[in-house]
C-alpha cells in the first residue's frame, strides 16, 4: 500500500533546512502535476480542488496550506506555463546571432514545449480562448514587454540588410499558432491521422515544415 502525501505533509521533517525546502517541493510538484492534469481536462470553473487534493494524495485541508485558494492554485499552474514560454522567448532578443539560427532554435524549442507539456500549454490555451479573464493582467505586464524587445531586433535585422523587412508581430504570432497547435489540437491530428498519439516523426517532420516557411518571409 502507497503512502499518501498527506500522511507525511504534517508531520515535521528532520534535518537541515533544505530537506524541509525540499519536501515541500515535492508536495507542490505532486499537487501541481495533478491539478495541470483537471484543468486542462475541465477548465477553472470545472476542477474541483477537492479532487485535485485528493488524486495528489492529501486532504482538501493539506492541500490549501500550499495554495490557500483554487485561484492561486491555478495562478502557479499558468505561470510555470508563461515562465518556460517566456524563457524560450528570450533566446530571440539576442541582434547579434544569425536570425535563422535563432528563429531555428525558437521554433524547435517551442515543438518541444508543445510535445513535453501538452496538458500545460492546453490549460494556458483554454484561458485565453474564454478571454484571459483570471490571467489578462500577467499576459499584459510579461508578453508585451519581451515581445517589442523581440520586435527591435527584428527590425535592427532588417536594418542591418540581415532579413527582408517583415512583419515581426504577426511571424511570432504564426510561430506561436503552429507550435502550440501541436499541444492544444493534437486531438484533432491524431483522428485525422488515424492513431492514437502524435510521435517523435510527427514533431521533427512539423519542425522542418515549420522552420521552412518561418526561415522563407526573411529572404
Amino acid at each position: 500500500m502507497t503512502t499518501k502525501l498527506d500522511e507525511i505533509t504534517l508531520e515535521p521533517v528532520a534535518g537541515l533546512p533544505g530537506k524541509r525546502v525540499q519536501h515541500r517541493e515535492e508536495v507542490e510538484t505532486a499537487i501541481l502535476r495533478e491539478a495541470v492534469r483537471l484543468f486542462a481536462e475541465r477548465g477553472f470553473e470545472g476542477t474541483p480542488i477537492a479532487e485535485v487534493a485528493e488524486r495528489a494524495g492529501l486532504s482538501k485541508q493539506n492541500l490549501m496550506y500550499y495554495f490557500p485558494t483554487k485561484q492561486s492554485l491555478y495562478k502557479r499552474v499558468l505561470d510555470d506555463v508563461l515562465d518556460d514560454w517566456l524563457a524560450r522567448m528570450a533566446s530571440l532578443a539576442d541582434p547579434d546571432q544569425d536570425p535563422a539560427d535563432v528563429l531555428r532554435a525558437y521554433v524547435a524549442a517551442k515543438l518541444r514545449f508543445s510535445r513535453e507539456q501538452p496538458l500545460a500549454s492546453r490549460v494556458y490555451a483554454m484561458e485565453v480562448i474564454g478571454g484571459a479573464k483570471m490571467y489578462g493582467e500577467q499576459i499584459r505586464h510579461r508578453v508585451v514587454p519581451l515581445l517589442r524587445q523581440d520586435i527591435a531586433v527584428f527590425e535592427r535585422w532588417i536594418a542591418d540588410g540581415k532579413i527582408a523587412p517583415v512583419n515581426a508581430t504577426h511571424l511570432l504570432f504564426a510561430v506561436w499558432a503552429m507550435t502550440q497547435s501541436y499541444a492544444d489540437f493534437s486531438a484533432q491530428m491524431t483522428l485525422v491521422l488515424g492513431r492514437e498519439e502524435l510521435d517523435a516523426r510527427d514533431f521533427e517532420e512539423a519542425e522542418r515544415m515549420i522552420t521552412t516557411m518561418v526561415l522563407s518571409c526573411l529572404n
